[in-house]
């Protein structure tokens, strides 16, 4: 009877062990889809920010943010380099409202060097 519940028992650990790496994988994978969207869209903010589109900076700056802050609620740690790069969205975000594309498309590009950094950093 022992072996049985001993059994019960592994099995038990085991499958509750592989849907915990697998939920983490798939959290990592998000935040990971959230970092390549944010990615994108302040790439499109920079280009427009140069061209003096604030407005257009503006949604795409506030698009970026969103991605950046849902791949900040998918990581298990904190990670630095994606705080960073919230803030410096903010930032911009904060300028085009006042009609700064030059300041605004500064900050996109500091939030860009962040995002781009290893997760391990």
């Amino acid at each position: 009877m022992e072996s049985r519940q001993s059994r019960i028992i592994i099995v038990t650990m085991m499958s509750t062990l592989t849907f915990l790496f697998s939920s983490s994988e798939v959290t990592a994978s998000n935040a990971s889809r959230h970092t390549t969207e944010a990615i994108k869209h302040a790439e499109t903010a920079r280009i427009h920010g140069k061209s003096g589109h604030t407005k257009t900076l503006l949604e795409y700056a506030q698009e970026s943010l969103t991605h950046a802050k849902a791949a900040e609620n998918e990581l298990t740690t904190s990670h630095q380099r994606i705080t960073e790069s919230i803030q410096h969205l903010e930032q911009a975000i904060a300028l085009a409202n006042q009609d700064d594309s030059e300041a605004a498309t500064k900050h996109i590009t500091q939030a860009l060097e962040h995002m781009r950094l290893p997760i391990s950093e």
